[in-house]
């Protein structure tokens, strides 16, 4: 085990949360878009996105969330017997602009397995991505269009999200190994 660091509290993921809704707010322009969260803490950073600009604009988007385990193209490796979570998207995803809602971003794999989950649901307009944390180390060419910070770490180092919908806590951590 190796050295651990409080990286956000759970004020600072407010704060960064309600810039970030904001920066969705001013790249739309009330152009209708929706939010996608990954499971799992994707999903909860997506609803509280929407609460925030539901706060600024007294417009609540539609917000869905979406499991990419059988999309992983690593899911054999990761374990024999996936988990696989609900996915619901109550609305048509076709010539709409999606955000993709996800906590940390790292290789990529997991925003591409995400995207082509979409496809499944149909053919958007476009797909931006709204990550809390960005760790660099990009396996495929994928960057986020929304970065709450950027947090540069070794390969073997661990970003851990915890959020107090399945936590029971608001606190990012870095685990140095």
């Amino acid at each position: 085990m190796g050295e651990t660091q409080n990286i956000l509290n759970a004020a600072d993921i407010d704060r960064i949360l309600k810039r970030m809704a904001q920066e969705i707010l001013e790249a739309h322009k009330g152009a209708p878009i929706a939010l996608i969260g990954i499971h799992t803490r994707g999903v909860y950073l997506a609803r509280r996105l929407q609460q925030n600009i539901k706060a600024f604009e007294a417009t609540e988007l539609p917000v869905g969330e979406i499991d990419i385990t059988l999309y992983r193209d690593d899911w054999t490796q990761l374990t024999p017997h996936p988990v696989v979570k609900t996915t619901q998207i109550p609305f048509s995803v076709n010539g709409k602009r999606i955000v993709l809602v996800d906590d940390v971003l790292y290789t990529g794999r997991t925003i591409r397995a995400a995207m082509d989950a979409i496809v499944d649901f149909g053919r958007p307009g476009r797909i931006e991505l709204a990550v809390l944390i960005d760790r660099g180390h990009r396996e495929l060419p994928i960057q986020s269009n929304y970065t709450g910070q950027c947090i540069r770490t070794g390969k073997t180092d661990m970003i851990n999200v915890l959020l107090k919908e399945c936590d029971q806590e608001d606190r990012v951590v870095l685990e140095i190994r």
